[in-house]
């Protein structure tokens, strides 16, 4: 068996993949609808949308199989997202990356697989369209343009979501991408009894921004803030642009001094970025943790960020002390 390799490009795949949003998310019949008809068209026992995550893939809909993740070291969707092309394996025994692999094996029994890979809106392969069956087979070129269609539907499908949710400005989540990935992260985080820690960000001297330099370089400089958070933060972090020049950020499964080391970092990658600027992107920054012992509604813990990030715009007084000995309470 081969282990399927990572794309050179993995770190901002996974970005890409993440910043969807779909990842353990429920079932949804849009998806189920397709593959639902893979199976029929194709006359498979197994279809699957599949999301190539760091060390899994996940299944987003799936027919025929009652697990929804597998490791991604076994994975046929591995080797799928190295290429742009549509991926066939006729018989699973005879070729060398998957003869030994345990769902050829064993259950359930892998002899054919055909593939598609799914593309992000900015070209990221993030899984597969794929189908499978328990006995050797060869697409016809109709058969290979009826699944190279459903794939792109599904990727349609993801894209439109992806639209949905996201700031096309700074290329961030929206708000409405930020609610429902940041209540799902929490709920994870109450399963596992871990903490978190949201950061409520908002510009300094925004309005001096638009006024000195004009509404265009304003839209640079959010720009620049997207572009710094997205270079900073973790991969499981979740970034927003909430609307305007307020921005924020959810660590799951992390303190406030991760957090905060975190921030600190942000403000150097925009000094970086902004050295040819004749401005410096700056902002205040109101940090609160979320504790599965004292779980807070994320409405509650937006509205508490973001009256501390009020307290150290310029000029509050003993903004950080203060905010570090609540953090620390």
């Amino acid at each position: 068996m081969i282990v399927p390799a990572w794309p050179l490009d993995e770190h901002q795949r996974l970005a890409s993949l993440r910043g969807l949003h779909l990842l353990d998310t429920p079932v949804e019949e849009r998806f189920d609808r397709l593959t639902r008809l893979a199976q029929r068209l194709f006359d498979v026992p197994i279809a699957i949308i599949s999301l190539v995550d760091e060390h899994r893939q996940w299944f987003k809909s799936r027919v025929g199989v009652d697990v929804i993740q597998t490791p991604r070291s076994i994975s046929f969707c591995g080797h799928v997202i190295l290429d742009d092309d549509l991926f066939e394996v006729s018989d699973a025994l005879t070729d060398s990356r998957f003869e030994q692999n345990p769902m050829v094996v064993g259950h359930p029994n892998i002899r054919f697989y055909a593939a598609c890979p799914l593309t992000s809106l900015d070209g990221q392969r993030i899984g597969a369209f794929c189908i499978k069956d328990t006995k050797p087979r060869t697409l016809s070129p109709a058969e290979r343009q009826a699944l190279w269609d459903l794939a792109r539907i599904t990727e349609r499908e993801i894209n439109v979501t992806e639209l949905a949710t996201r700031d096309e400005l700074t290329g961030l989540s929206n708000r409405r991408g930020f609610m429902m990935m940041a209540e799902h992260a929490l709920t994870l985080c109450a399963r596992r009894r871990s903490s978190g820690v949201l950061a409520y960000l908002d510009f300094n001297g925004f309005k001096q921004i638009n006024d000195t330099y004009g509404h265009a370089e304003g839209d640079v400089a959010l720009k620049l803030m997207g572009q710094a958070m997205q270079e900073t933060f973790r991969v499981n972090d979740l970034t927003a642009r909430l609307g305007g020049d307020e921005f924020a950020v959810l660590f799951p499964r992390s303190r406030p001094q991760a957090a905060q080391a975190l921030i600190k970092r942000l403000r150097n990658r925009l000094r970086v970025l902004c050295e040819e600027k004749p401005y410096q992107v700056e902002f205040a920054c109101g940090l609160v943790e979320w504790s599965p012992d004292e779980p807070v509604p994320l409405d509650m813990l937006l509205m508490e960020a973001d009256r501390r990030m009020y307290r150290d715009k310029p000029g509050a007084m003993s903004a950080s002390l203060a905010q570090m000995a609540e953090l620390d309470a």
